[in-house]
């Protein structure tokens, strides 16, 4: 049955794989339009008068957050946007490759995990060829969704990076 509603697990894989997919290709516009903001912060589900509120007060649009490797929580959707600003525009070449995702759906708010397997590279040295160096990187990343009228928007994003073990590491047990 085609144009079959996609069940919320499915929903939501998608819309983190558009997340990504943004990334690797520049598209802030799509980024942004991926993550929740103060006028899609009402959720679908009950028509009640409540209106919810973070631990601090907030209304959820302004609590949305972003902790990339090694920077501090970044809050609200003006500071989250610039950072990936920033990222973008300081990054010539980006791929994710997303392993060991999980997806878990409860009401209108999502979980998912992932590990995001990083190759990116910068601008070319002083006369150099058409791309930097190429970077490898292994992070854990939690991307917590809402679902809205437009769909499901990102309303947090932490990513850390994953410390390799190196060979040397096995052999440095000393005895007490």
């Amino acid at each position: 049955m085609t144009g079959a509603a996609r069940t919320d697990v499915e929903q939501v894989a998608l819309a983190n794989t558009a997340f990504y997919e943004a990334l690797e290709r520049g598209d802030f516009d799509k980024v942004s339009e991926l993550w929740l903001d103060s006028e899609a912060e009402e959720v679908t589900g009950d028509d009640d008068d409540r209106t919810d509120e973070s631990i601090d007060g907030t209304a959820d649009g302004d609590a949305i957050s972003c902790v990339h490797p090694g920077w501090p929580v970044l809050t609200g959707r003006g500071e989250v946007l610039r950072s990936y600003a920033l990222i973008m525009a300081n990054t010539e070449y980006i791929q994710f490759f997303l392993t060991d995702v999980k997806v878990g759906v409860a009401g209108d708010t999502a979980l998912v995990t992932c590990t995001e397997n990083i190759l990116s590279g910068g601008p070319p040295p002083e006369g150099g060829g058409e791309l930097g160096p190429l970077v490898g990187q292994l992070v854990v990343a939690t991307n917590v969704f809402r679902r809205t009228p437009e769909g499901w928007k990102l309303w947090s994003h932490h990513a850390s990076p994953v410390l390799a073990e190196t060979d040397d590491d096995e052999g440095d047990e000393t005895p007490s």
